[in-house]
């Protein structure tokens, strides 16, 4: 692999809500591209749907931290193991020790069950900027609050505690934050749940994190699944109820499908997961050489793997760069794939099948209170979205 064949990872956005630049042609002239990293590994760049499930599902590819490199340029460090119950990073028996210990907190019929304290819970929200009147800032007025409050509530965050974890996790996310600052605020994080670990310990409550006390889970475990769960729970859904919800602003004749027949929300939020694919990468290391798309990924060769790309794949999702809420977008790679496919995908789905129409049967007048060129979005984010989404209506 010459050096003046690789690329740097493309990040420049035609539009808010597509792909950066030049992915579409690589995926249909070269599938898996050599790709140089920021700390001068050099690795590949995989962009078709089904290299990007087949990486996924192949366990000769690792998630471990210690051995991947991040196609980023703030992330220069040498990676380091995952800390204990930091199982996203790590790989089978490892991995799964600590995620059946899990699974059955996130089944589809749990978080059934959880849909009408989120319905509930989103109403609440909209009641308060119902009341507070236009304009709001929709991410802080909707779409960050409420997978706080419900992340918040399943893990048994006091009240008291969760503006502060939300900061903190703020803090790890961006990706423009020097890496001092995001240890700090990580060290301040595990600290405080650490702290909340072991008052479930003495005090159960009828939560999740005093339900695993009960396994034989250590403090430092608890802790690090406690912080990992509510980064994820925070961010992930915020970011696609706020994005999407600009999206839908900025495609009339979609939103009116979306608001005409609610009953069609499975449906639609799986459009939107395909169509926006708010996480951009993930990076998996090769353990052994192992032959890709007609390509040779020597082992130690990390491998990213660009969902937004795959999910526009023309090959699996026929004219891909279309929104189509009444598509069948099953199949998309929004949650990743294989072992590692995202824990509370479940949730997240109830979370959003509740709050996009609850959002615009509410608002029948929403619209943008700025010009779309206006509203910034978290290009400097590890997880895509807006910042701030400004919103008016006409008031009752």
């Amino acid at each position: 692999m010459a050096e003046t064949e690789a690329i740097t990872l493309p990040t420049r956005r035609p539009t808010p809500f597509d792909p950066p630049c030049d992915l579409a042609g690589l995926r249909e002239s070269r599938p898996i591209a050599p790709l140089a990293y920021p700390d001068g590994h050099r690795g590949w760049l995989v962009t078709s749907h089904e290299l990007v499930r087949e990486v996924l599902a192949d366990r000769r590819f690792s998630a471990r931290s210690e051995l991947r490199h991040i196609p980023i340029a703030d992330n220069r460090q040498a990676g380091r193991p995952a800390p204990p119950g930091m199982f996203l990073s790590m790989d089978p028996p490892d991995h799964t020790r600590y995620r059946h210990l899990l699974t059955g907190e996130f089944t589809v019929r749990r978080m059934r069950l959880l849909t009408e304290r989120i319905e509930r819970i989103t109403e609440e929200y909209l009641d308060a900027m119902e009341r507070q009147g236009p304009p709001a800032d929709l991410v802080e007025a909707f779409a960050a609050p409420i997978p706080a409050v419900v992340i918040c509530e399943l893990l048994g965050v006091p009240q008291e505690e969760r503006e502060r974890f939300r900061a903190q996790a703020t803090t790890l996310m961006r990706a423009d934050v020097p890496q001092e600052e995001k240890i700090s605020a990580y060290m301040a994080m595990q600290a405080h749940m650490t702290q909340l670990v072991q008052a479930k310990r003495a005090d159960p409550t009828d939560d999740m994190l005093s339900g695993l006390t009960k396994s034989d889970l250590t403090d430092e475990e608890l802790a690090n699944i406690g912080f990992m769960l509510l980064g994820a729970g925070l961010d992930t859904t915020a970011n696609m109820l706020a994005l999407g919800t600009f999206l839908l602003l900025r495609h009339p004749g979609q939103l009116a499908v979306l608001r005409s027949e609610p009953g069609r929300a499975a449906q639609a939020v799986e459009e939107l997961l395909r169509y926006l694919s708010v996480i951009p990468f993930l990076v998996r290391s090769a353990l052994e050489d192992v032959e890709l798309g007609g390509e040779l990924v020597k082992a130690g060769q990390t491998v990213t793997i660009h969902l937004p790309a795959a999910n526009r794949d023309p090959g699996r999702f026929p004219d891909p760069d279309r929104l189509d809420l009444l598509r069948a977008a099953g199949g998309h790679v929004g949650f990743g794939h294989g072992v590692h496919q995202c824990l509370g995908q479940q949730l997240a789905r109830v979370e959003m099948q509740a709050g996009y129409p609850a959002l615009l049967a509410r608002f029948p007048s929403l619209r943008l209170a700025v010009d779309p060129a206006e509203v910034p979005l978290r290009t400097d984010m590890l997880i895509y979205g807006v910042h701030r989404l400004p919103v008016t209506w006409e008031a009752k």
